[in-house]
Formats: structure tokens, C-alpha cells, sequence
């Protein structure tokens, strides 16, 4: 029946095993899954955020667009006609001063008139809103030319005029004004049949540029609580380019590894051809253009700050994996703690039923014996009174087998919940030592074991409950008579101080030249119910619980237990007590001398 028992528990096992493996495949499978959907919808998340990047940058070129267009065409009066005199734009620009959130937008102002075949530059004072008369201020002067070559018909006759300056001529805006003429006088030879008469010229200024209307708009449609999530850099599109602004002045520069980019810095013309419509100006004008990557006096480069777009994608893919990964492994680790429980709980079982098995045959053969004791005593096949004697001291001995029995299968019951010391006191080690040993002669003699008795000389006392320390001793002394009948009958007993001056010990230790305890079996041997294979096999009497009785006594004194053994060679109980305080050992030492 027991190895019918095994062979059920390892199949048992067994199975376990590979439901465990199945699993471990499924979560493989699983991940393997999750891994290629994740890389799907990365990548969908990295096209996402690109697009939704690239629209940002689309509302932020025309965002930023529009508030330089706005200031622009503040200053121009309905309908643009070369009679609008200076007061009109002084006008307007003070008008719009007075209104406007960005009044610092402008370094200068300037009207360029065609007088005779000569330029005229007017500049507008900032501050007093009047016109004036003064030379070309530096860095004007590509556009001196070119406004030259537009009024003597050069550039009319090589190509379509451009309505927005060139990339060269750095902040400068250049909005012309078309000279009106009579009805029914000679066809214009020029395309837009009105030659340009006059110039508006505004030249933004660069530090308010870069430290306030870039800053604004970038946290307007790129922030988020008031930061940005993104570097960004203007440059313009000159060669080399020229750096206009950067978010991260401290980072490396982007270069060709941005996310997206978009042009920025170019007049909304459609606004102005309105304003023209309204006075009769030319309605073909080119109505600018949208802000695609190629368009644009400047162009904006943005990257994310983990490094670009991909790198986020990527962190996030790689958390959501960490995620899956650790939810699968926490998975294996409830379905293999599981197992390893119910495992355990089916070896508890198994053990639970073994000592019911175990405990019947205990109490099987004594009750057998007295029974049939009493049945020669009150038959009277006892015929004399050394018979009688006889089956009286079988039955006394057989009863207190039973007694002892109980009291344990009762101490463990009991100690389940944990066990309690009833009373403390300072004992003599030499002496709980002799009434063990007294105590198991009715064990030891009959199987003829010899005990020897080793003490280091002044040993000091321990704290303990006497009754529950000699229980434990009392059951090493019982298994090293039973276990050691293999091998030479011998039971080595002895004290000696340890540990050390913070905290000392006693030391007891109960050794036997038995078979010894397999390796295996060590780490089990305190466990209640346990019984080694060597016990199970030469039917050694007992309930698996005395070992586990004397860990849980030496564990409520604050002492341990251990066992030592090689197979062969027998096996050595330790048991660690703590010593009494020295406070404890004078007052023992003092009652001991005035008895």
C-alpha cells in the first residue's frame, strides 16, 4: 500500500509539473504575442504623434504668421493707393501700439518712395509715431538694389516680381503700393498693368523675436504645464544657416535628426489682397502660401527631448513589455507557488494520515497487552505472586506508554497554536541532565544502551519551564535508544558553554552511533508529522512528532535546535539555551547555600 502511495504522489507530482510547463508555454506564446502586438502599435503610435506633431507645427506657423501679418497690416489704410499720406500709416501704427499685446514687435519703419527715378526712405519714430527723413540704415542695402532694379523695369522684364523679401535680407517685411493710372490713358506695359510706387518696410526686432513671440507661441501649441516637451530651433534657410532661436541653448544642436519641421516667417497675403480689394488694388496678387517644410523665409526643426519621437515610442513599448513580462512571471510565480502549496498541503495529508496509522498501531499494541494481561490475571493462569507481579509491572509499564502517548499527541495540539511557557525559572543544566537520564532508564535499560554523561565544569543556569525542557530532552534521549539499535548502542550526553559575553548560551547535545540521518531528510526532520524513510522501513515505533515538540520548545525559551549527521555515522541533537542573567544566577546561588 505505501508504494502504491508513492507511485500516486509522483504522478501526482508528476502532473503538476506539466501543467506548470504548459503554462510556462502558454506565457511564452503569450508574450511572444504581446511583443509583436506592441511593436504594431508602436509603430501606429509613432505615425500618430508624428502627425499630430506636424499639425501643431502647421497651427504654429500660421499662429506665428499671423501675429507679424496682424501688425502689418494695422498700418495700411483701405484701399492701396499711392495718395495715402504718412499721417494715415503714423495712424495706424500708433493705433495698433496702443492695442497690441506685442508693441515691440518692430526695430524700424520705413516708407521707400519713387520720386523721379530715385528712392526716398521715410523712417517712422517708434516712440512719437512721425516721419522723417534719413539715410539706409546698415543691412539694407540688398534691398536698396532691389527696389533700384524694380523701379527701372529690370526685374519686371526677367521674371514675376516677389512679394516676399528675400532669405538674405534677414528681418525685413516689404509690402509694395501701386501707382493709380488715369482712365483712357496708354495700356501699362508692366504684367500687373500698376508699376510700384511706394514701399512699406518694417524690420522686426530679433531679441524680441527670440525672447517673447517664439517663446509664446512654441508654449501655446507645444507645451504642456507650461513647458515644452520638445527642443526647437529657427534657422533661416541661407547657406550656412543662421541660428534665430533655440529652446535648449545648453543641448547639441538638431541638425538633420528632427521629428518634423515646418517654414515659418511669411506673410499671410491673403489678408493684404482683402485690404486691397476694398480700394480697387490687384486682386492676381500671389496669395501666399501655407507653411509646408519648403516655404518660409525661416525653418523651424523640432525633436523631442527623450531624443526624437522613435526614442519615445520606444521607452514606451519597452514599459508596456516590462509590464506584460512582469505580469506573466507573476503569473508563473502564483501558478508555481500553487502547486508548490498544494503540494505541500497533499504531503500534510499524507503525513496526517500516516500518523493516524501510526498512532492507532501505538496505542494497538500496548492496549493488546494489557488486555491480555488482565485476561491471565482474572482467569487466573497467574498462579503465584511473581507472575502476578510480573503481569502487574507489564501492565503499569504499558500504561504509561500510553500515557505518554497521549500527553504528547495533547502537547502538540496544543503547542499548534503556539507554545507557551507556564513557568520560567533559573534551572541547573547538571541537574535537568540527571533527571532525564533517571527517567529514560525504563527505556534504556531494557535495550541495553550505555549512556555516557560529559559537563564542562560550572556551567551556568538557564531560564526555562522545567517540565517542558525535560520533555525535550526526555524525547532525544527516547530516539537516539530507538534509531541507534543498528549500530553500537551507545548515547553520548553533554553540556558546554557558547556563544558569546553579549549573549551566552548553553549547549546540550545528544548524540548516537546509529545509522545516522540521510541529507535529504535533515532540512524535514523537525517537522511534525515527519518520519524518515529508514524509520518507515524497519517499522520503528513512533508519531513523528517529538522532533517537532522540541523545536517548538527550544524556539518559546529563545533557544534553536539542530541536528548533524552523516549516513553511517549516527546523528548529534544540539540544543541552544539561553543563560539565565547574572542577577538570576547569584539569587539561585544564594538560596542554594542558605538551604
Amino acid at each position: 500500500m505505501k508504494a502504491t502511495g508513492t507511485d500516486r504522489n509522483r504522478r501526482r507530482a508528476l502532473l503538476s509539473w506539466l501543467a506548470l510547463a504548459a503554462l510556462v508555454v502558454l506565457c511564452g506564446v503569450l508574450g511572444l504575442l504581446q511583443y509583436r502586438w506592441l511593436g504594431e502599435v508602436s509603430r501606429a503610435e509613432r505615425d500618430r504623434l508624428r502627425s499630430s506633431l506636424q499639425a501643431s507645427l502647421y497651427r504654429l506657423s500660421q499662429d506665428f504668421n499671423a501675429e507679424i501679418t496682424s501688425a502689418c497690416v494695422a498700418l495700411l489704410p483701405d484701399g492701396f493707393q499711392a495718395e495715402a499720406r504718412e499721417e494715415d500709416y503714423a495712424a495706424g501704427y500708433l493705433r495698433w501700439k496702443a492695442s497690441s499685446r506685442h508693441d515691440g514687435m518692430f526695430r524700424r519703419i520705413a516708407v521707400v518712395r519713387s520720386e523721379r527715378g530715385a528712392l526716398v526712405l521715410r523712417s517712422l519714430d517708434l516712440e512719437s509715431g512721425t516721419f522723417s527723413s534719413g539715410g539706409w540704415p546698415a543691412g539694407w542695402s540688398g534691398l536698396k538694389e532691389r527696389l533700384t532694379a524694380r523701379i527701372s523695369g529690370e526685374a519686371w522684364r526677367e521674371q514675376r516680381p516677389q512679394r516676399a523679401p528675400a532669405a538674405d535680407e534677414g528681418m525685413l517685411v516689404e509690402i509694395p503700393r501701386f501707382r493709380r493710372f488715369p482712365p483712357g490713358g496708354p495700356p501699362p506695359p508692366l504684367p500687373f498693368g500698376r508699376p510700384e510706387g511706394e514701399w512699406l518696410i518694417f524690420e522686426l526686432n530679433p531679441d524680441y523675436i527670440r525672447e517673447v513671440l517664439l517663446p509664446e507661441v512654441l508654449r501655446r501649441h507645444l507645451g504642456i504645464s507650461g513647458s515644452l516637451d520638445y527642443q526647437v530651433e529657427v534657422v533661416t534657410r541661407t547657406s550656412p544657416p543662421l541660428l534665430i532661436y533655440q529652446s535648449d541653448p545648453g543641448r547639441e544642436r538638431i541638425g538633420s535628426r528632427a521629428d518634423a519641421s515646418a517654414g515659418l516667417f511669411e506673410l499671410q497675403y491673403e489678408r493684404i489682397v482683402r485690404r486691397w480689394a476694398r480700394g480697387g488694388g490687384p486682386r492676381e496678387l500671389d496669395r501666399g502660401r501655407g507653411p509646408g517644410p519648403d516655404w518660409g523665409r525661416w525653418q523651424m526643426l523640432v525633436r523631442h527631448h527623450a531624443g526624437s519621437l522613435e526614442a519615445v515610442v520606444s521607452q514606451a513599448r519597452w514599459r508596456n513589455l516590462a509590464v506584460t513580462g512582469a505580469v506573466l512571471i507573476l503569473m508563473l510565480a502564483a501558478a508555481a507557488a500553487l502547486i508548490r502549496f498544494t503540494r505541500q498541503a497533499q504531503q500534510l495529508a499524507d503525513l496526517q494520515m500516516e500518523f493516524v496509522a501510526g498512532v492507532s498501531h501505538e496505542f494497538r499494541t500496548p492496549l493488546t497487552v494489557i488486555r491480555t494481561a488482565a485476561y491471565n490475571l482474572r482467569g487466573r493462569l497467574a498462579h503465584n505472586a511473581v507472575q502476578v507481579e510480573r503481569y502487574g509491572a507489564l501492565i503499569q509499564n504499558e500504561s504509561r506508554k500510553l500515557t505518554d502517548l497521549v500527553e504528547q499527541v495533547l502537547t502538540f495540539a496544543s503547542a499548534r497554536a503556539g507554545y507557551t511557557i507556564r513557568e520560567s525559572e533559573p534551572l541547573s543544566v547538571e541537574a535537568l541532565i540527571d533527571e532525564c537520564i533517571e527517567s529514560s532508564r525504563s527505556i534504556l535499560d531494557p535495550l541495553q544502551c550505555t549512556l555516557e554523561k560529559k559537563l564542562e565544569p560550572d556551567l551556568p543556569l538557564v531560564m526555562g519551564d522545567a517540565a517542558a525542557l525535560k520533555q525535550a530532552l526526555q524525547n532525544l534521549i527516547a530516539n537516539a535508544a530507538k534509531y541507534g539499535m543498528e549500530g553500537e548502542r551507545w548515547i553520548g550526553v553533554s553540556a558546554s558553554r557558547a556563544g558569546d559575553v553579549n549573549r551566552p548560551l548553553v549547549e546540550i547535545r545528544v548524540r548516537d552511533r546509529g545509522p545516522g540521518i540521510e541529507p535529504e531528510e535533515q532540512a524535514q526532520i523537525f517537522d511534525p508529522f515527519f518520519r524518515g524513510r529508514r524509520a518507515l522501513q524497519n517499522q520503528i515505533h513512533g508519531t513523528g512528532l517529538g522532533l517537532s515538540l522540541v523545536k517548538g520548545i527550544m524556539e518559546a525559551h529563545g533557544g534553536a535546535a539542530a541536528v548533524r549527521s552523516q549516513p553511517g555515522k549516527g546523528a548529534e541533537f544540539v540544543l541552544r539555551l539561553p543563560a539565565a542573567p547574572v542577577e538570576r544566577q547569584d539569587e539561585y546561588a544564594n538560596s542554594a547555600d542558605r538551604g
